[in-house]
């Protein structure tokens, strides 16, 4: 796979499989690994910066590089915060690496086409989806047995008053394959959860979703289906967090190994690449030690906890947030700066069915949820210093100081005026990170003084 190039910018993709395992590309006969052609680059070349990105729900290689493609030709865009880099950063060169890793929380995103058929053939679409989600949540028999019995039922009758027996069996059949755990608020990415009560899941997301019609296209957007997006979610979340914690750790610690002391790296992730670049960050078990902090981490609408930073939870007993190790070991030496959107469905309405019951999904003005996301609250808690503050246009400067978390409510910027009502309804503006202004935020980041 040959470095990829993103307007002016160029960047080198590494991918990886679930369990953080490296791809063999064969890229210049070196062990056929592209992470041995990046440290190469690092060790041969006078780079100045690392930045180091994640995606998050991406299904494929090519859709990674379509995300990749378009953060990157946005950052290039702002010319006038790399040119200031330049003032600041004498011979500035930097190194840009974006991670793939398989990801898929959202099952109704593969349906392009809209058209579904249900054949019971083994070549059907139902068949094939069946594949995609025990991939995702469980691959055995046992789990696409019960996912056979879950479709079947809802062929049958899609807009049930209360989950059919049946229906309610095979959700915790499959529950109980994913091997997700409770462990409440604090548990590691997929496992910060409450016990699973499917009924509860399909009231709350009864009231919770708007009524979608039964046209081409529709028939996975029902709350009969939101139990099966909050264990593809739940498994999604785990699988981040695995990977970040071995083989994006491992990259981290060798990029850091290789480079010159005075070289800078910057992590950035999007929805839960933002718990990848955490889990990179704060190693298994959040035990991992770094060659030396980062010098920033930007999380654009992060699909993790509020509270996964903080020394101890609000009405929890001694209970740290799940990354807390990241703050408490000093290992972002700058800025951490987390973006926020009321526009963004996923986060606000779909990450709150996918990990709390309808119960705790209302919560008295003025207090936070105990779960809820970074891209919806900003990273909250004890124990930091955080800034509550608004994006910037792409031309107003920042003064990002080390040491300090910056939420930035970005509604403004953040919105995706275009989106289809479909899309609107499930997704909304989650995915809309592609503009000048979340780039500049980056930049300014990555800059290490205030910009004037």
């Amino acid at each position: 796979m040959p470095i990829e190039k993103a307007n002016s910018l160029e960047y080198y993709l590494i991918a990886f499989d679930a369990k953080g395992k490296e791809h063999k590309d064969d890229p210049d006969g070196l062990n056929g690994l592209m992470s041995k052609v990046v440290l190469k680059d690092l060790s041969d070349n006078p780079i100045t910066d690392v930045f180091l990105m994640s995606h998050g729900w991406m299904g494929d290689v090519p859709a990674a590089k379509k995300q990749y493609n378009k953060w990157i030709s946005a950052m290039a865009a702002n010319q006038a915060d790399i040119n200031q880099i330049k003032q600041a950063r004498p011979g500035f060169h930097p190194l840009l690496i974006g991670l793939h890793w398989p990801s898929k929380p959202f099952g109704d995103e593969n349906l392009d086409d809209g058209s579904v058929s249900f054949d019971t053939s083994a070549e059907s679409p139902v068949e094939q989806i069946i594949e995609q989600y025990a991939e995702r949540i469980a691959d055995t028999e046992i789990a696409r047995k019960a996912l056979r019995t879950l479709f079947a039922s809802a062929m049958d009758n899609i807009a049930p008053d209360e989950l059919p027996s049946e229906v309610r069996q095979a959700y915790e059949v499959l529950n109980q394959e994913a091997d997700l755990g409770y462990d409440g608020v604090g548990g590691a990415p997929g496992a910060d959860r409450q016990a699973f009560d499917p009924e509860a899941i399909f009231q709350a997301a009864a009231e919770q979703l708007e009524p979608v019609s039964f046209g081409i296209g529709d028939f996975f957007n029902q709350p009969i289906f939101e139990s099966l997006r909050t264990i593809s979610f739940g498994a999604t979340k785990k699988r981040a967090c695995q990977f970040g914690e071995n083989g994006g750790f491992e990259l981290l610690k060798a990029l850091q190994q290789t480079a010159d002391d005075n070289v800078r790296f910057h992590l950035m992730g999007h929805s839960f690449g933002c718990i990848v670049m955490s889990a990179s960050l704060a190693g298994p078990n959040g035990l991992g030690t770094l060659v030396r902090p980062v010098n920033s981490l930007t999380l654009i609408q992060g699909a993790l906890s509020l509270w996964s930073y903080c020394s101890k939870i609000p009405k929890v007993k001694n209970r740290a947030g799940y990354f807390h190790s990241i703050i408490a070991d000093g290992k972002v030496a700058g800025p951490i700066v987390t973006t926020q959107s009321e526009h963004d469905t996923a986060i606000g309405i779909f990450y709150a069915l996918g990990t709390r019951l309808h119960s705790q999904i209302e919560y008295a003005p003025g207090e936070l949820p105990q779960y809820g996301a970074v891209g919806e609250f900003g990273a909250q808690g004890t124990g930091l210093d955080i800034v509550e503050m608004k994006m910037r246009p792409f031309n107003e400067s920042y003064s990002f100081e080390s040491g300090k978390i910056y939420n930035l409510e970005s509604s403004a910027f953040i919105r995706d005026e275009n989106a289809s009502l479909l899309k609107r309804n499930t997704v909304g503006a989650h995915s809309d990170f592609d503009k000048q202004e979340i780039a500049h935020a980056l930049w300014s980041t990555a800059i290490g003084v205030s910009l004037i």
